[in-house]
């Protein structure tokens, strides 16, 4: 391969790298191992000046922005720092602050890396007007109703001296603790889990609803201050005017004078940084005077007065001891690596999922073999490589297993999936616990009185085999021995309040494979009761905005199944929401017959809010343009695609007040 054809094949890896990385939040390299490529792009564009590209990868900052928030500029532009890996390099950039600055006498600021999202306050008069994400570092989301659920972050300042209009960077996070419960949550919904705390924060605060952000207990610190009169030349000192104004500030930061001491702080934190409660990957390294940094400027990307260390990813070497099968609620089977006990980053790690069968073979694993081992994000383990040089003579390669280890049934593999799965749902154990503990999730039917303990002991006990049983259980066969009279009645009481639940999330709480809340919620919309979509068709189904072939031969499927045909028939005689109810039915026939497409984003209400008032009146929502489209509702940032097909077709485009006064 030439150096024409590298360079094009590294534009094309770190796109979509950055892709997953900031719109998906799904990143599947290391950082280190980003900076790699990059830098190696960086070096042969240098060396090719006439392959010069303004959509490099090198020429941009790596977007955040998502639909559904208003995108703001930035009056002051958010640069990404250059970053190393070496002390070596750190070394360089202090010579080079010393050379731009002839000789003259610096100081630099020592602080935390946190690992999060990014985020700019601005405070006029000492209380929050806008909070506003990096994105693309010339504009980014506006998160404000978002980042005021954030204890963390003053609404108003407590303190006093601060000027009139100031902006404030930092850094929003997700606390260990807070990521570890969500983590545990989404597991015990088989839901797919955060690699790290950075995407978990990432996830939560582009969420369109507030109120999931106020429950993840999200925090933030902020290590930057921006504006006119600000009260000192020392960005540290301005720092601790911050925190005097009610900011909250790492302590962790410290004034120095020579690269010795930067190496000191970087080897302190290295390890002390494993202690602390947020994630951090990390050292950032600023001249402290503001003056000294208008002198050194900025390059194209970053600042010259600005460098981060990266801390390298912890790795251990241990033994790889047998391989081990875990079936999920929908039959999904993981393996999981059983291996010798391994201190990692403060922890001592047995066990690592190795995700499917396809993983395993990418590295040729044998049991015996001397495996490295991550923590993705410093939380969850995972086999990084395998030392081949330290394989046993005598070891037998790992095959994956051809029969469920529950019920020996033989395992299937689905078209377009990388996992097997067990296709006994009505008689394997893991099965049917895990869709009745999927069943009482809060998102469900939430019967907060029931955990996975009780369903597993009820299960032993006889008492139910299937989600249906709950609602024949009563306290006399909870309590048994007669102990536990209170907690047996609160249960019943539970499994009883759960029949209010509306029918969209009956629809959830089915448990159907790869129906999430969302599509359940767009399903019970679009077919208002269960024996409408029981009867429902691949074409019918298909016609749901979201709901693909896959999702949709599911849901035939499911009902195919006279087991689930029973179950759902006896939750229909116990009194279970089968149909939405009269607030979500069609109110009038204002749009009877009209087809419409949503774009943009809106200011009144949200983009799910105007679906539900399209249904109400008689509508019907699609997610594509064509000549059938009856109009489009369009909010702001309409997408430049839909609006040239709309103008070409000649479809009719009306603005939020023109539809809302459609519709009165």
């Amino acid at each position: 391969m030439d150096e024409k054809q590298r360079i094009e094949q590294l534009r094309r890896e770190l796109h979509e790298h950055n892709h997953r990385y900031y719109v998906l939040n799904e990143p599947s390299i290391s950082d280190q191992d980003f900076d790699f490529l990059m830098h190696e792009l960086q070096d042969l564009e240098a060396r090719h000046s006439e392959l010069a590209d303004p959509n490099s990868p090198t020429q941009r900052v790596g977007s955040d922005l998502q639909t559904g928030f208003r995108q703001v500029a930035h009056r002051y532009p958010m640069l990404s720092l250059a970053n190393t890996y070496s002390e070596a390099d750190v070394r360089e950039w202090y010579e080079s602050v010393k050379k731009g600055l002839a000789g003259e006498d610096f100081e630099v600021c020592c602080e935390m890396k946190y690992d999060g999202l990014s985020i700019s306050l601005t405070y006029v008069d000492g209380r929050l007007t806008q909070a506003v994400t990096r994105g693309d570092g010339v504009q980014g989301d506006d998160v404000t109703q978002n980042v005021k659920t954030i204890r963390a972050i003053p609404l108003v300042l407590p303190g006093k001296g601060y000027p009139h209009e100031f902006e404030i960077r930092g850094e929003i996070l997700m606390p260990w603790a807070s990521f570890e419960r969500l983590n545990a949550e989404r597991e015990a919904a088989e839901e797919p889990l955060f690699a790290n705390p950075r995407n978990a924060a990432s996830g939560t605060l582009k969420s369109l609803d507030s109120r999931v952000v106020a429950q993840r207990e999200l925090d933030a610190y902020l290590y930057y201050l921006l504006g006119e009169n600000l009260p000192a030349d020392g960005h540290f000192e301005n720092l601790a005017a911050a925190r005097s104004w009610g900011f909250k500030i790492s302590e962790g930061m410290r004034k120095v004078k020579t690269v010795e001491e930067i190496v000191e702080f970087i080897n302190y934190w290295d390890k002390e940084r494993k202690n602390l409660p947020v994630a951090t990957d990390g050292i950032v390294l600023k001249v402290n005077s503001l003056r000294q940094q208008r002198s050194l400027g900025y390059t194209a990307k970053s600042p010259r007065w600005a460098i981060a260390y990266k801390f390298k990813a912890e790795r251990e070497m241990t033994r790889l001891l047998e391989v081990t099968y875990q079936v999920g609620r929908t039959g999904a089977v993981t393996p999981v690596a059983n291996m010798e006990p391994v201190q990692l980053a403060g922890t001592t790690v047995r066990r690592a999922t190795l995700n499917n069968e396809d993983f395993i073979r990418s590295f040729d694993l044998h049991i015996g073999d001397m495996v490295y081992v991550e923590k993705g994000g410093e939380i969850i383990p995972k086999i990084v490589g395998v030392n081949i040089d330290e394989r046993p003579i005598i070891c037998q390669p790992v095959q994956f297993i051809k029969r469920c280890p529950e019920c020996g049934t033989p395992l299937v593999r689905y078209e377009g999936e990388a996992a097997w799965y067990c296709p006994n749902d009505a008689g394997c154990p893991p099965q049917i616990k895990g869709r009745i503990e999927h069943f009482i999730a809060r998102k469900a039917m939430n019967i907060d009185s029931l955990g996975p303990e009780t369903v597993n002991e009820y299960y032993q006990r006889h008492l139910i085999k299937n989600v249906a049983d709950l609602y024949t259980i009563d306290v006399q066969q909870i309590n048994g021995d007669g102990s536990r009279t209170k907690s047996a009645q609160r249960i019943v009481n539970g499994i009883q309040k759960s029949k209010e639940v509306p029918f969209e999330r009956v629809v959830f709480a089915l448990g159907i494979r790869f129906i999430g809340e969302t599509s359940a919620k767009l399903l019970a919309r679009h077919f208002k009761n269960i024996d409408a979509l029981m009867n429902a068709g691949l074409e019918d189904l298909q016609e749901v905005e979201g709901i693909g072939e896959i999702m949709a031969k599911s849901i035939i499927t499911y009902f195919h199944n006279p087991e689930n045909l029973a179950i759902v028939n006896r939750l229909r005689e116990y009194g279970l929401q089968m149909e939405l109810a009269n607030q979500d039915a069609v109110s009038s026939t204002k749009l009877e017959g009209q087809s419409i497409v949503i774009s943009g984003v809106f200011a009144h209400h949200s983009r799910d809010e105007y679906k539900l008032m399209i249904e109400q009146n008689g509508g019907k929502n699609v997610g594509s343009i064509s000549n059938k489209t009856s109009f489009i509702l369009a909010g702001e940032n309409m997408g430049p695609s839909k609006l040239v097909k709309a103008q070409k077709l000649g479809i009719r485009i009306i603005n939020e007040d023109e539809f809302l006064e459609m519709i009165e």
